[in-house]
């Protein structure tokens, strides 16, 4: 890796990291000042389904027990609810409140914020090449926590 590579590599990891830093501000600001970017994870793999501890812990690459802790986590502050599993009677379903719901427009709009600060700082031209090479190299799929 020549020394323009690890400047590129480590500045992708401060805009990622800032874009975290900002929403996480950006949700304190709106009331939600428990919730924590691995939270936002959760609240992803809910935003369009219903889901059980193992199968969030498989999406987010997690142990079931640290799956069932952010949910406990989770549903204690309103954000989850927990209902019976029909088609398995050991297991609960998890899902969004309106709480949770809500959150994850807060959060949008904190990340929204932050790439307008990008778009501040940039011409047009640039900002646009910046959004189309993201694009390009950006893998497709769900989110994920890296850790």
């Amino acid at each position: 890796m020549t020394d323009s590579d690890w400047a590129t590599a480590t500045a992708v990891l401060r805009v990622s990291a800032q874009l975290v830093d900002d929403i996480s501000a950006g949700l304190a600001e709106r009331g939600y000042p428990d919730v924590r970017p691995v939270h936002g994870f959760v609240f992803a793999e809910l935003s369009d389904n219903a889901s059980t501890a193992a199968d969030l812990a498989t999406a987010l690459q997690i142990t079931k027990q640290a799956a069932a802790q952010l949910i406990v986590y989770l549903v204690e502050r309103g954000y989850l609810d927990k209902h019976p599993d029909p088609n398995d009677r050991r297991a609960q379903l998890v899902t969004l409140t309106h709480r949770g719901r809500e959150c994850m427009v807060a959060a949008r709009e904190s990340a929204e914020r932050c790439v307008q600060v990008w778009r501040d700082e940039l011409s047009d031209r640039d900002f646009k090449a910046l959004a189309r090479a993201l694009e390009v190299i950006a893998v497709p799929g769900r989110l994920k926590p890296s850790w």
